[in-house]
């Protein structure tokens, strides 16, 4: 395996991600759906360390079952440990892809029993996720991209191409799950890959995938730059003083009432509704509150400003 030259190159790569990250742990977990990017990164994560699949079974596609068996099946073959299938009933939040996506995590985060996941996103993912971002004016946190190590979930290829971890599995002589989803034009996220950026490569000469991630890293380090500065600020539980936030630049105040929203019940905050409520302290003209979204089903949260400080207030839903 270390003779061949793709593999030899991702198995440097996740080696220095665990020696940077996660020490001496002596086990992981890797998501496996059969893809390239996650079969690759079963094969080498298999021959590091003690490492068990876990195969999310999204109930999504005729013959879904079949799928999680093949992929549980060669990451047994290809070393693992263990290899488990994890069926998920998939809701409708957020649409498809969101739903999917945290049925997903909820189901890795469960089965995981203590152990860092690893995940197959590669450089080419990041690049999807910061066009996401940018088109849908989310701010610098959604242009930031995914964090390589957000504990428990470590992304030890999103310096690598996707065509590298296809590479991969050609070298070992394993062949891939071709998800027909990720063909489907219905997805935005296809369209991105099949569409958007290649025209962007061809129109700015090459190189746009690699700049998007680099942007994606320039704006992590200054993202978490101003989210340490606005941790260092005390923040009540109840009421926000207006007071307490004269003074602070703009993009410290509204990480301080980014924070104060998610401790108060708030969720899955965009940038356009964080800068509304700050809004109530820095064009007050006596409006009403901004509804923010949670987890609440029968009642709608929302911020106010009352007596000189942010307040959050429930109303029954309609």
């Amino acid at each position: 395996m270390d003779r061949s030259g793709s593999v030899a190159q991702l198995r440097a790569v996740v080696a220095a991600f665990a020696r940077t990250h996660l020490g001496d742990d002596a086990r992981w977990c890797v998501g496996l759906s059969g893809g390239a990017d996650s079969l690759a990164l079963t094969a080498v994560a298999a021959r590091l360390r003690p490492t068990t699949a876990l195969i999310v079974d999204h109930g999504l596609q005729a013959g879904s079952a079949d799928v999680a068996e093949r992929a549980r099946e060669q990451a047994i073959a290809l070393g693992c440990v263990g290899a488990h299938i994890l069926p998920v009933e998939v809701g409708s939040v957020g649409g498809p892809e969101a739903a999917a996506r945290t049925a997903r995590y909820g189901a890795l985060r469960s089965a995981r029993d203590g152990a860092p996941v690893l995940l197959g996103h590669t450089l080419d993912d990041q690049a999807e996720t910061v066009l996401l971002g940018l088109g849908r004016g989310s701010g610098a946190r959604s242009l930031a991209g995914m964090r390589a190590h957000d504990p428990p979930w470590c992304r030890p290829l999103l310096g690598i191409r996707r065509d590298t971890t296809v590479a991969v599995c050609a070298e070992l002589g394993v062949t891939p799950w071709q998800d027909p989803h990720n063909s489907d034009p219905r997805f935005t996220r296809v369209r991105l890959r099949n569409e958007v950026l290649p025209l962007l490569e061809q129109v700015l000469g090459g190189g746009v995938a690699e700049a998007l991630a680099r942007t994606a890293a320039a704006l992590r380090e200054d993202t978490e730059a101003l989210d340490a500065a606005a941790a260092e600020i005390r923040i009540p539980a109840q009421r926000l003083p207006i007071a307490d936030l004269h003074g602070l630049s703009a993009a410290v105040r509204r990480r301080v009432i980014r924070s104060w929203l998610l401790a108060g019940g708030a969720c899955d905050l965009t940038d356009a509704q964080i800068r509304s409520v700050d809004a109530l302290v820095t064009d007050w003209r006596g409006q009403g509150g901004v509804a923010v979204p949670s987890g609440l089903s029968r009642e709608r949260l929302f911020a106010g400003r009352r007596n000189g400080a942010l307040v959050l207030y429930r109303q029954p839903v309609a």
